[in-house]
């Protein structure tokens, strides 16, 4: 008997779903306005929760590619930084404790390291340059050891790097970012030319290639000077920070210790006080970014939930009014022989059919938003989904689990 009445049921149990696919999109176009409403808190938390991890995911990439240019065997020596929750009292006290960087105890570990395969020295200050009747300002001035530009991979568009030779003599030379090169010398060659950074003539050795803008920051407004040139000018107390690379990046943990037991007898910290600068590495400030993206991603699911069952309970009560506003035509339907369960199953893919077409128009709201955003480069953004699909065959066999 069940083998006879299967292939009946089959094409029946079919017929009875796009029957009910038909009636829930029948409801959608008739009651425009009802429809939108019910679907509104679906297609939110749909939108909100691709958008949100879109750009965590787009900033965790940045982040890994841009913003760190450590790499996996580099780390810096910085004064003090703080990696995760501020703390003003602690940031005073840091402060008062930590004393500067100088250009002698960056001789001193030259000198001694053995798991280091180069350290180099800069520092930051802001200030113009100009060139004839242009003037830009608050452009970052960064005076740099002439090995700084391997050790942060520097890409040179014009030009050259500084060299150790402009270093030793105190000599004018510049490597200017790309927006000086766009604003003074647009249809020019600005190698060989002279401009004046902070009124003082600086003649351009070099043009580094277009980085883009983090947040409407600019990563193109610099100048790069000798830093000995710097502290003639200027002189040394000016955040000065090291950046080093190990030999190896699987020694990287063993080459940061090496520096710490260097410095900490230079700068007479006694045994078990807590160290007077800080080394900050690529893991380091990924895995501070990781908390705070964690944070926001949680808040993200929290609220996505909370749409998801406000979006629900619309829908469930949208159902009960649909229940009773067919209530005639459900009991003409089980008067000529429709069972119950053939009721109950058309609701099911009706309720079922609206929250898709919620999903479906949140996901499509989102690409678009994706899509409007990445035109502007301060903000990346980048679809999950679609970088997956882009992976090639080949670089993902080589990925280690």
């Amino acid at each position: 008997m069940s083998v006879e009445s299967t292939p009946a049921t089959a094409p029946r149990a079919t017929a009875s779903f796009f029957e009910a696919v038909r009636i829930a999109f029948d409801s959608l176009r008739s009651s425009k306005l009802r429809s939108f409403l019910t679907l509104l808190g679906i297609i939110l938390a749909t939108t909100t929760l691709i958008a949100v991890m879109s750009v965590i995911h787009s900033m965790d990439l940045y982040i890994a590619q841009n913003v760190s240019d450590m790499g996996a065997d580099g780390f810096r020596i910085v004064r003090m930084a703080f990696i995760g929750d501020w703390d003003p009292k602690k940031f005073l006290e840091l402060q008062r404790k930590n004393p500067f960087l100088k250009k002698e105890e960056h001789q001193f570990l030259k000198e001694r390291t053995t798991l280091v395969r180069d350290i180099g020295m800069q520092n930051f200050r802001r200030g113009n340059a100009m060139f004839g009747g242009d003037k830009l300002e608050g452009i970052q001035i960064r005076g740099c050891t002439a090995n700084m530009g391997a050790i942060t991979n520097t890409q040179i568009e014009q030009g050259r790097y500084l060299t150790e030779t402009e270093n030793e003599h105190h000599l004018t030379a510049a490597l200017i970012g790309f927006d000086l090169k766009e604003a003074f010398f647009p249809q020019a060659d600005p190698v060989g030319k002279t401009i004046r950074v902070d009124g003082r003539p600086f003649e351009v050795v070099g043009v580094a290639k277009k980085q883009g803008s983090v947040f409407g920051q600019s990563l193109d407004s610099f100048v790069m000077i000798p830093i000995e040139t710097s502290f003639k000018i200027h002189g040394s107390r000016n955040d000065v920070g090291y950046m080093a690379v190990a030999r190896h990046q699987n020694l990287i943990f063993q080459a940061q210790d090496e520096i710490r037991m260097l410095m900490r007898p230079w700068r007479h910290v006694p045994p078990g006080a807590d160290d007077n600068f800080a080394i900050v590495s690529s893991d380091s400030l990924m895995s501070a970014w990781g908390k705070m993206t964690g944070a926001i991603a949680a808040t993200a699911i929290a609220v996505v939930s909370l749409f998801m069952v406000v979006g629900g309970v619309v829908i469930m009560n949208i159902m009960l009014a649909v229940v009773t506003e067919r209530t005639p035509k459900i009991g003409i339907r089980k008067s000529v022989g429709a069972r119950s369960r053939d009721i109950l199953y058309q609701f099911l893919v009706e309720s079922a059919s609206l929250s898709a077409t919620g999903g479906l128009v949140g996901v499509a709201i989102a690409g678009i938003i994706g899509f409007l955003v990445s035109v502007f480069p301060p903000v990346p953004m980048a679809m999950p989904a679609s970088r997956a699909a882009k992976l090639d065959p080949i670089e993902a066999l080589r990925v280690e689990k």
